[in-house]
């Protein structure tokens, strides 16, 4: 939990890079991205899950505002859609299946720290900050045998179903690992993205029943980015 909060702090490392010693810069891009991610949701007591697949796009600005030693400082702005959720691991030879499908809306701020080429070439760099989320929509999706038969679940867990998401607003912390192809036409990346939520799904006071219920996803993105 340290490490992840530490990363928070790397978003504000680049606002007061004026008053740093290096080479100024006044650069703004805008572009967005597409991609896929995997998501689950940790649980105290334990839910047995396997990976939840989804899609993701969003848009994105970004201000490049130094050149320091060899890092390209800037803070990036992004507006994205996520599809999140868990799908649940049932190992009681019932045949059930169970899906929570949640699409969010999420608004990460990060800070951008590249080393690479500026104008041609391929550019390195990691993204790091907080992240806000609002739940748009959700859904279950129960399939498998029927009927459907919970008297058997791995450690007796029950009270998700049929219960939809208390928090609409979930917030954490975001990282993610890129390179750019640095073109006349414009910048085309991809990168590996990890969101660890600090929030909860569920309340978690003496009085709920889960003690934990956060998000988790790893997303893989195609980017594109404009430099004005």
């Amino acid at each position: 939990m340290k490490r992840l909060l530490t990363l928070a702090l790397a978003t504000f490392m680049c606002i007061g890079a004026s008053a740093q010693v290096g080479s100024l810069r006044n650069m703004w891009s805008a572009g967005g991205s597409a991609g896929i991610g995997t998501s689950s949701v940790s649980f105290i007591p334990t839910i047995k899950q396997q990976l939840s697949l989804g899609p993701t796009a969003g848009i994105a600005v970004r201000h490049t505002s130094e050149k320091y030693f060899f890092l390209i400082c800037a803070t990036q702005l992004e507006l994205n859609y996520a599809r999140r959720g868990w799908t649940e691991l049932i190992e009681d030879g019932t045949g059930n299946e169970y899906t929570r499908v949640a699409d969010y809306i999420e608004i990460p701020f990060f800070a951008h720290l590249g080393f690479g080429r500026e104008i041609r070439g391929f550019q390195g760099y990691l993204n790091a900050g907080p992240q806000i989320s609002f739940l748009t929509s959700e859904r279950e999706i129960y399939g498998g045998q029927q009927p459907w038969n919970i008297s058997n679940r791995p450690n007796n867990v029950t009270e998700q179903y049929g219960k939809s998401i208390e928090n609409k607003l979930d917030y954490g912390i975001a990282a993610g690992l890129g390179v750019e192809m640095r073109t006349e036409l414009g910048a085309f990346g991809i990168e590996g993205r990890y969101y660890f939520g600090l929030g909860n799904i569920y309340g978690i006071t003496k009085s709920d029943y889960f003690a934990r219920c956060a998000n988790s996803t790893i997303s893989l993105r195609a980017t594109y980015m404009i430099t004005f």
